[in-house]
């Protein structure tokens, strides 16, 4: 029978933790291995947007080509295991919740993975091959690009990443309006702020600094952070709506017992 949480030691938390941690590392280690397994046809889906354009992909150093295939056997293989990885972390934060606190939490869980999923294709297939298309065809018919694959997956994977991690914003949006931590006041009124957040982030996490690919990720983020404001008043709406209904319950079991 399993302990409590309070009733566990700082050590056995620990070693909690250390399995966590070694369960995750070694899923994603084994979906690596599989991932590199179709690791060409996975980068030939990747370079999509520049072959395309009937241009072609090189590597100037005999490891770049290795290197390169491993690091995004590592990426896919992590991104393949965050459903095990979430559920680690699912399994050791559960227990120190409270009953009210882990319906939310584990709804959080299991949504979080397909927001970040969902925001990974968004990115890659409506705007990432519009970015490649127009900053390449900008060049003009005079410059030829020589592209590496080193380089060409480094800039695609830190382009992905972050809107991943962006369309988590109205998921966590919605359960801290139904935690009562953020309220659709405070969000509108900061619109302002959120903007300038929004644009230096989209300059901060841009892998380059041309204008085009810093505006398709700021239009996202704030469109994310619009939608996040609606979500949050419809949970607003939602607990006022319950608060009359209670409200009315209690009136009429009031004067059910005054009438007896």
């Amino acid at each position: 029978m399993s302990k409590k949480p309070d009733e566990m030691t700082v050590l056995q938390h620990l070693e909690e933790l250390r399995r966590v941690i070694i369960v995750s590392i070694l899923a994603t280690v084994v979906l690596a291995g599989v991932a590199y397994y179709f690791c060409d046809r996975l980068l030939a889906l990747l370079l999509q947007p520049v072959t395309s354009l009937g241009h072609k992909i090189v590597f100037t150093s005999i490891t770049e080509a290795f290197l390169t295939k491993i690091k995004f056997s590592l990426f896919v293989g992590f991104f393949a295991a965050l459903p095990v990885i979430l559920w680690q972390v699912w399994s050791f934060i559960m227990p120190a919740l409270k009953k009210n606190e882990k319906p939310y939490f584990t709804a959080f869980v299991f949504l979080s993975y397909f927001c970040f999923v969902g925001g990974v294709a968004f990115a890659f297939f409506a705007v990432y091959r519009l970015a490649v298309s127009f900053l390449l065809q900008f060049a003009g018919p005079e410059l030829i690009p020589m592209l590496t694959i080193g380089r060409y997956i480094s800039f695609t994977l830190w382009f992905l990443l972050p809107f991943g991690l962006i369309f988590e914003l109205p998921l966590a949006s919605f359960f801290l309006a139904k935690l009562g931590i953020v309220s659709h006041g405070f969000l509108a009124k900061n619109r302002k702020y959120a903007f300038l957040v929004v644009i230096v982030l989209a300059a901060a996490l841009t892998p380059t600094p041309d204008l085009l690919t810093c505006v398709l990720m700021a239009g996202p983020m704030y469109s994310l952070f619009e939608l996040s404001i609606w979500i949050v008043r419809l949970v607003e709406k939602g607990k006022e709506r319950r608060a009359r209904q209670r409200e009315l319950a209690e009136l009429a079991d009031a004067q059910i017992a005054t009438k007896q």
